[in-house]
């Protein structure tokens, strides 16, 4: 195996808090956000992460050292996760107890095996690689007009997994002129769930 102390990733944020977006919305969570993204969308609330600063790197034994082992999930997150090769750090994770669950635009291939739960948030700028919607969990689609409903549906038709979970997420900006229209799609499309990012309803991290 590869030293712990060698392998290195440019890491914006590790904190502990509740998941306030998806099928696990509301549980409590690690989660370790990367630099890095290829996508950049214009809604994005965490433009911060997209520049990878050398300051930054954290090598795996500094990642894992920081994030309690009572707590059970791991959320990685970005930026864009999978542009880099995380399956050591994932494995000393699994090996430690946690479950570890991965949010991803699904530009990049996702050959990691330990990873337990895949959120797809398909972008158009950048599609997923078809390979990846065989293996999510989880299809999260941000609703900024209704024009995105139909993005959505497009995107559903991919889904591979009988037990996929299908999620309409109101851009935070445009909450209060979208939500309407989003609970209306969901009364005559049942198969979706709404998503509402309780942590920003909470103010917490």
């Amino acid at each position: 195996m590869k030293s712990t102390t060698r392998i290195i990733f440019p890491i914006k944020e590790i904190f502990h808090s509740i998941q306030g977006e998806g099928f696990y919305s509301g549980i409590s969570a690690y989660f370790i956000r990367l630099e890095g993204c290829n996508i950049q969308c214009d809604w994005c609330d965490t433009k911060n992460s997209w520049k990878i600063k050398k300051k930054d790197f954290l090598t795996v034994t500094q990642i894992v050292n920081q994030i309690e082992d009572k707590v059970k999930t791991v959320v990685i997150t970005g930026g864009e996760p999978t542009m880099w090769n995380l399956s050591l750090l994932t494995k000393i994770l699994k090996k430690k107890g946690h479950s570890i669950h991965i949010e991803t635009s699904g530009s990049y291939p996702i050959y990691d095996k330990n990873i337990d739960w895949i959120t797809l948030s398909p972008k158009r700028k950048k599609l997923p690689l078809k390979e990846n919607y065989r293996k999510m969990n989880e299809l999260k689609i941000v609703i900024c007009n209704e024009h995105d409903f139909s993005f959505a549906e497009e995107q559903a038709i991919h889904a591979k997994k009988s037990n996929c979970v299908f999620i309409l997420q109101p851009e935070w900006k445009e909450n209060k002129k979208i939500l309407p229209k989003i609970i209306s799609y969901i009364k005559k499309n049942p198969k979706w769930k709404i998503s509402l990012q309780i942590h920003k309803i909470l103010n917490i991290p």
